[in-house]
């Protein structure tokens, strides 16, 4: 238990505890953070990567509190940002991400809470943080003295705040300063990460951070709407510099070959345990031990669940896991070394978790005694907005630095296929790369028309939408190709936002909108762009234009050869979607801001 209130961290320095704080760290939700290691199995790779669930919740309350400081805000709700900083990963399972791809890839064994089944660790977090704290006599008056507030209520809004539905707030800003692009979670633990891990890729300057907080149009942006020129680029160095950071992560962390062996190790031997644990009980009982993986058990209790239920198998996968005698990558493909459209269709497999299951495991019965993991990066930063020139803006829209980052983060792809523990049997790496490639070719269609069975992919709509535009426009003749250029990203939201809408179209989009910035805007259709254009599906082109005295960037689109092939098998697919995108398309052909780009035939058509 915590004796004192100053807590003493090895980043920030000295960590003072309110009495509502404290009363809150002492909980058996908070203590349970201590033994469950922020990233998970990273420290095979990185030794000094120890560091807890729990350290890592102090620094982001503490970074929360600095943050509110910055923007004055009444204590009232720099109180709440606190406590949502310090509550947010409440709901992490044990070994934290490297386990919650269980609940994506046997989505059968989520379990429900609350009547509501939870599918990820914000989502139990929220249930946590609503119903395990306002009923503790001691929390509930420290809320009430220090605020004047019903706890019941006081947790709802902690709920909100710390799980990234500031949407629904009253205050967004406050939500966003947990769970936002620039929040108080990512810079903590980008600092801790950096920290414990000894790497020093990509600097954070949290002063200039905290210094150049704002809060416009119930939003938070980067830099003062009083500053000079060169206050603004400062404020476009600092946001590069945390995203530089962020990319730095995703490579030199996440999608380390061994950081992904031993994630994998883990995850099979816990799903062999679990299906094991199933054979002896019952489907609920199965998923009533899942949810104590996010609310009870620790890394030791985890562990204690895979001797005590798994397999021969099992026990010597989590046994060389511990040892450190992790399996060896003989193949690693990434997006340098995958043709677009097999990017394209791995990317979309890799982020629908049973889909990306079968995958791994016909991948491993085709090729012989192997692991295979394929892994995605997720999170890109949406909607930071940046002041310039008085006017708060899209900072990728101000930075072309920014926008090739998001970029670098959306082309992470890493398909790895592993040797057997043993190492008895390894295939040849030059023999084993064609056959892994040939048979990736002819797996991933396969897979993505089990998925349009079950699911429609919102990100094949967006293709849809690029190459019926092409279709119309399309011209070929003398060796020279005519095709359109998309000069407006907001002409593709608001289309989107029309067909989301449309019965007829509305499955295949499915995105949500908001109209926070002047026009239709979502953040996961501006994720999918980058994502579309990472993978080499569309192009995206920087253009400059003038505008009140001062030059901006827009960037427009256009489909590459790549893009027309993946296209056209999609119109294919969603042949009635196809007809419809086409009749409205065409009705509305004279209004669809281009420009027609003609270009030799030969030169559009190489691969």
């Amino acid at each position: 238990m915590v004796s004192s209130r100053a807590i003493h961290d090895p980043v920030h320095k000295t960590i003072l505890l309110t009495p509502l704080q404290k009363e809150l760290v002492e909980t058996p939700q908070l203590q349970r953070l201590r033994s469950i290691q922020q990233l998970g199995l990273v420290d095979i790779v990185y030794p000094g990567a120890k560091h807890s669930r729990f350290e890592h919740s102090l620094g982001t309350m503490h970074m929360a509190s600095l943050m509110a400081d910055a923007l004055s805000l009444p204590q009232e709700d720099k109180v709440k940002v606190e406590v949502a900083g310090l509550l947010h990963d409440v709901g992490h399972s044990a070994y934290s991400h490297a386990v919650e791809d269980v609940l994506k890839r046997n989505p059968d064994i989520n379990p429900q809470y609350g009547g509501i089944i939870r599918e990820n660790h914000e989502a139990f977090s929220e249930y946590v943080i609503r119903n395990c704290f306002a009923g503790n006599g001691n929390i509930a008056r420290k809320v009430e003295e220090e605020l004047g507030q019903d706890p019941v209520d006081f947790f709802d809004q902690i709920a909100l705040m710390a799980t990234g539905k500031s949407s629904f707030l009253e205050k967004p800003y406050l939500g966003q300063l947990i769970s936002g692009d620039i929040d108080a979670d990512r810079i903590d633990f980008l600092l801790r990460d950096s920290y414990h891990t000894g790497l020093s890729l990509g600097l954070i300057d949290v002063d200039q951070i905290i210094q150049n907080l704002s809060i416009r149009n119930g939003n938070i942006v980067l830099g003062k709407k009083d500053g000079c020129s060169y206050d603004e680029d400062m404020t476009l160095t600092v946001a590069e510099s945390m995203l530089i950071a962020r990319t730095h992560h995703y490579n030199a962390i996440v999608h380390h070959p061994h950081t992904q062996s031993a994630r994998i190790m883990l995850l099979r031997s816990l799903e062999n345990a679990l299906a094991m644990f199933g054979e002896k009980k019952d489907a609920e009982s199965v998923n009533d031990e899942v949810g104590l993986f996010f609310t009870e058990y620790n890394d030791a209790d985890l562990l204690y669940f895979i001797k005590t239920y798994g397999n021969d198998q099992a026990q010597r996968l989590i046994s060389s896991v511990l040892a450190g005698n992790i399996c060896d990558p003989i193949v690693r493909f990434n997006q340098k070394n995958l043709n677009p459209a097999t990017r394209m269709a791995l990317s979309t497999i890799a982020r629908h978790g049973v889909a990306k299951k079968m995958f791994e495991e016909q991948l491993e019965k085709r090729i012989g005694d192997v692991f295979v993991d394929l892994s995605v990066a997720s999170g890109v930063p949406r909607s930071t907005r940046v002041v310039v020139n008085g006017e708060d803006s899209f900072f990728y829209d101000e930075s072309a630095l920014a926008n090739g980052l998001v970029r670098a983060i959306s082309r992470q792809l890493s398909l790895v296929v592993f040797s057997p523990v043993d190492g008895i049997g390894c295939p040849e790496a030059a023999q084993l790369k064609d056959v892994v490639g040939h048979t990736v070719e002819t797996l991933s269609p396969q897979l993505l028309r089990f998925i349009r069975q079950e699911n429609y992919l919102p990100v094949e709509g967006l293709i849809l939408l690029f190459y019926t535009v092409n279709s119309i426009f399309w011209k070929e003749e003398g060796g020279f190709v005519s095709i359109p250029r998309l000069r407006n990203i907001t002409w593709i939201y608001r289309m989107v936002q029309r067909f989301s809408e449309d019965v007829r179209l509305r499955n295949l989009f499915d995105y949500n909108f908001h109209c926070n910035y002047g026009f239709p805007y979502s953040n996961r259709v501006f994720e999918d762009i980058q994502l579309l254009v990472a993978m080499g599906i569309v192009d995206e082109d920087l253009r400059y234009y003038e505008k009140d005295n001062r030059f901006h960037q827009r960037y427009e689109y256009v489909l590459t050869m790549h893009g027309v092939k993946y296209g056209k098998q999609l119109s294919e697919a969603y042949s009635r979607e196809f007809r419809e995108l086409t009749k409205v398309l065409r009705q509305d052909k004279h209004s669809i801001p281009r420009d027609i780009v003609t270009i030799p035939a030969r030169r559009y058509q190489q691969p």
